[in-house]
C-alpha cells in the first residue's frame, strides 16, 4: 500500500535512493533480489544492501513484509512523491525557495537540442492556457 507523502518525510540518501530505483522497477523484492540488481552496476555486498534496506526500513520509506525466512520491501512512496520531495528540498536549499530561479539556472547552463526546447515551451504553453 503506497502511503501519501507528509511534510516531515525524511529524504532518502544517495545509495538509498538506489535501492528505492531497484524496487520501483522491480516491484516487491527480496534483499537477495535487490542486491543481484545492483550487482549489475557496481560492486555492493550483501550485508551492504541489508543495512541500507533497513534504514529505508527505519525512516519509513519502504514497506517490509515477512515471508517465510525472507523479508519482502516494497516502496512506501510512489517515485514522484520522493522526486518532489527531494526536488522541494534542494530548491529551498540552493534556491531560497525560488523555482522560477531554478528553471533559469538550468537553462542558462544546458545546452538544449531543439527537441528539448520545443518540450519546454510545450510545458509553458500548457501552464498560460491553465491559467487563463
Amino acid at each position: 500500500m503506497i502511503r501519501k507523502v507528509g511534510s516531515g518525510l525524511p529524504l532518502p540518501t544517495n545509495a538509498e535512493l538506489e535501492i528505492l530505483d531497484v524496487l520501483w522497477n522491480l516491484g516487491p523484492a527480496t534483499v537477495r533480489d535487490v542486491h543481484e540488481h545492483l550487482e549489475r552496476r557496481a560492486d555492493i555486498g550483501y550485508t551492504t544492501v541489508l543495512k541500507l534496506l533497513q534504514n529505508l526500513f527505519e525512516k519509513r520509506l519502504v514497506l517490509r513484509q515477512d515471508a517465510q525466512r525472507s523479508h519482502i520491501y516494497s516502496p512506501a512512496y510512489k517515485r514522484t512523491d520522493i522526486v518532489r520531495q527531494i526536488t522541494k528540498g534542494f530548491v529551498e536549499r540552493v534556491f531560497s525557495g525560488s523555482g522560477s530561479n531554478l528553471v533559469l539556472h538550468a537553462l542558462r547552463e544546458e545546452r538544449l537540442s531543439p527537441e528539448e526546447l520545443a518540450e519546454i515551451q510545450a510545458a509553458l504553453d500548457r501552464i498560460k492556457s491553465r491559467e487563463r
